[in-house]
């Protein structure tokens, strides 16, 4: 009897152990399931955006504002995350970019419904589009005037070490430009052959 039960708690043992594995496994399948459904709908909102812009109506105006805003402030929060990992100084620039960010999310669920509302109904509210498209252009010059200020902060400091290096250059050329210093060896030297010398002659006479 005692073999049979050893037998049998072997087998529930490696059960399971396979029942684990199975459960990790799903875990793990759920898991890249959701990623690639995420990635999967990122891509087609993408490519619906893009096709809707396209349209030359006020619905597809509105739909590239949305694009140009997404974009602006992507690369906006690229150069103010580079920034940070180069160690520069910000002060509340990455906040400001957040809440700009936040702004800019607001407008672009305010210019998705007026396109909707463009591309279902004739009748179209102009002086909607028109503060839409202000509010647009003011999120887009700030991230705009934020990348120009890190990129004028970088240059300079770009310059600063440039203009080291030319000064450094300037005086090294220089420096062997000029005449070699004597070394002080070969005048001792010298002044012993001159005194070799003149012991050498012989004495004027008298």
């Amino acid at each position: 009897m005692a073999p049979i039960g050893t037998f049998l708690t072997i087998i529930l043992v490696i059960l399971l152990f396979l029942l684990i594995l199975g459960g990790a496994g799903i875990y793990l399948l759920a898991k890249v399931g959701k990623k690639a459904t995420k990635k999967a709908r990122k891509v087609t909102s993408r490519v619906v955006s893009h096709v809707a812009a396209m349209d030359p109506g006020d619905a597809g105006e509105a739909e590239r504002m949305r694009l140009d805003l997404r974009r602006e402030v992507s690369i906006t929060r690229q150069a103010v995350d580079q920034a940070l990992r180069d160690g520069w100084g910000l002060g509340e620039l990455p906040q400001l970019v957040g809440e700009i960010a936040m702004h800019a999310n607001q407008l672009d669920d305010q210019l998705s419904r007026y396109a909707q509302q463009s591309r279902v109904s004739p009748y179209v509210d102009h002086a909607t589009l028109a503060r839409l498209r202000d509010q647009q252009a003011k999120l887009t010059t700030a991230c705009a005037r934020i990348r120009a200020d890190l990129m004028n902060d970088q240059m300079a400091h770009t310059a600063s070490g440039i203009d080291a290096i030319q000064s450094r250059t300037d005086l090294e050329i220089e420096a062997r430009r000029q005449a070699p210093i004597p070394d002080p060896l070969d005048q001792i030297d010298e002044l012993y052959n001159r005194t070799m010398i003149d012991r050498a002659r012989p004495e004027e006479p008298r």
